[in-house]
């Protein structure tokens, strides 16, 4: 064979290697020696064509050429580089200063002067009564507000006074403990102290069924103390009363049916048409062990005793009950069961109940900083607003529509709404001074309307004038120079109005310094340029309001 037909043999099978190394499948796994490694995941790392021809003989020798290889991508995969959320990393920017880009919506639907006289006091109590404390409700077409014992009824689209009832046949000192609103009715509360007896409850109940502009006293019924209406329409009232649940016809005030309750007055929730009352032999004072629950059909009065199926007793207290889920709390946390069977549904350690959404349907609890929306039928979180949210204010109120209601404290109040879906403020109400937020113990009244998006609080747009120093009286000659006292630079301070229900609310960290008020948008006007705080045990209020806001 001829040097001229071997060399070219020896090109074709070289040409042949070239082509197999080519379409060899590449490796998934590295060697070296004898040290195997997996597939290297370099999650979003980019590497660019590595350039051979500079590395020597390594860029001519396959076996070479893979060792440099193995040592550019360890040397990659041992380089830390940024990872979100890794530890060290500076913390996310607090909300509240920076989730409010270009202009925000007003969320005030209307304002509506408060008759009588009203403080304003700093922290949760806000604008308040001179005298006692004021309840509000909202529902059926009315916000409806008490104070001692008149009720004042509002339209609750446009915040034009209705009507006004004094409540008589009450003996001294009675007052009003509670204002809830239904479909075609209003009920009232009124606590008062017989002579020589122990305290009492009525449950006064005032029909609307010819419009919210009218309101006529149709009946008065026996409450417990911790009880009253828990249900209303045009056609009955349920009321927990001092020993049994009994639903009257309003129309005659005939039983339609009685459930006799015990001795001890009991924790109870409402959910939707059901009535949960707890079986506690400490009763509503003590609140647990809870061993049963006795589930109450509201319209017909029919009645289920459930009990825990995992222990003698539900864990916790009775706390709040949604969508069929019936919510018990302790010390380790939350603790949610099955309302119809008594099953186990979840747990959430550490967390604190706080309300509930229809719209969407879900339980919102406290978990640390955090307010967390979970399903309540299986705890799983669907919505979250951060700690750093409500960072410099007094606290979340209430939660419509996927949108927290929170309250700023303080001559420069503000209501801001978090849309937790997309974290941030969608809207706002600035100028609010003292604001304050009426709740119920049963959770049925309050600021909020259940069914709805509407939240009334009452506001002080202007302060009275602060009462001038008393000079102290001169000194007398003959009295030691030590007697004499300096004059006081403000009156003594006064005993002030009783705490407000709100003030129990738990209270975020102290709010720093707020900025400015200005006046709002919306036509509620700040606070009197000048006017100084309110002392501690509260200042007249000028212009109290009650102020509807839309979530």
């Amino acid at each position: 064979m001829s040097v001229r037909a071997r060399l070219s043999r020896r090109r074709l099978r070289r040409l042949r290697r070239n082509r197999l190394r080519q379409n060899r499948p590449k490796q998934s796994h590295l060697k070296l020696g004898r040290i195997q490694l997996g597939p290297l995941k370099l999650g979003p790392l980019k590497l660019g064509p590595l350039k051979l021809g500079r590395l020597g003989t390594a860029g001519r020798s396959p076996r070479l050429r893979r060792w440099v290889l193995a040592a550019v991508l360890l040397a990659v995969a041992l380089v830390p580089y940024p990872v979100t959320g890794a530890t060290g990393a500076p913390p996310a920017a607090a909300c509240r200063p920076g989730c409010r880009p270009g202009a925000v919506p007003s969320m005030v639907r209307w304002t509506a002067a408060l008759p009588g006289t009203w403080m304003a006091a700093p922290g949760l109590t806000g604008t308040v009564p001179s005298s006692g404390l004021a309840y509000a409700a909202t529902g059926g077409g009315v916000a409806v507000v008490g104070v001692g014992l008149t009720v004042y009824a509002y339209s609750a689209a446009t915040g034009a006074m209705q009507w006004q009832d004094t409540l008589a046949g009450f003996p001294d000192g009675a007052a009003i403990v509670s204002m809830r609103a239904w479909p075609g009715e209003v009920t009232a509360g009124v606590s008062y102290r017989p002579p020589g007896r122990a305290p009492q409850r009525t449950e006064v109940v005032i029909a609307t069924a010819d419009g919210p502009q009218e309101g006529t006293v149709t009946g008065r019924y026996p409450a417990g103390t911790f009880g009253g209406a828990v249900a209303g329409s045009q056609k009955y009232t349920v009321i927990v009363g001092p020993a049994a649940v009994t639903s009257y016809d309003n129309a005659t005030g005939r039983v339609r049916w009685r459930r006799p309750s015990g001795p001890v007055a009991q924790a109870w929730r409402t959910d939707g048409n059901w009535l949960y009352l707890a079986e506690s032999a400490g009763g509503f004072v003590a609140s647990a062990p809870v061993t049963a629950l006795r589930r109450i059909d509201l319209s017909t009065g029919a009645e289920l005793v459930v009990r825990p199926l995992e222990g003698p007793s539900f864990t916790g207290v009775l706390s709040a009950a949604f969508d069929g889920a019936v919510l018990f709390s302790s010390a380790a946390g939350v603790t949610a069961y099955s309302g119809a069977t008594g099953v186990r549904l979840w747990f959430a350690r550490g967390a604190v109940p706080e309300g509930t959404d229809l719209h969407p349907r879900r339980v919102y609890l406290t978990e640390g900083a955090n307010l967390v929306g979970v399903d309540p039928q299986t705890g799983r979180p669907e919505a979250t607003a951060s700690g750093s949210a409500v960072n410099g204010t007094a606290g979340v109120y209430v939660v419509r529509h996927g949108v927290a209601l929170g309250l700023d404290q303080g001559g420069n109040g503000d209501a801001w709404g978090f849309e937790l879906a997309v974290e941030r403020v969608t809207l706002t109400a600035p100028g609010l001074p003292w604001p304050h937020y009426f709740v119920d113990l049963g959770g049925v009244g309050g600021s909020a309307d259940p069914a709805g998006n509407l939240v009334v609080i009452a506001a002080c747009t202007q302060l009275a004038p602060a009462a001038p120093a008393s000079p102290s009286p001169p000194a007398s000659p003959s009295s030691p120079a030590s007697s004499s006292s300096p004059a006081s630079s403000s009156p003594p301070a006064s005993s002030g109005p009783p705490a407000s229900p709100s003030s129990s609310a738990p209270a975020a960290p102290d709010a720093g310094p707020s900025a400015p008020s200005s006046p709002s948008d919306s036509g509620v006007p700040s606070a009197a340029a000048g006017a100084s705080a309110p002392a501690k045990s509260g200042q007249e209020c000028l212009h109290p309001e009650l102020i509807a806001l839309n979530l």
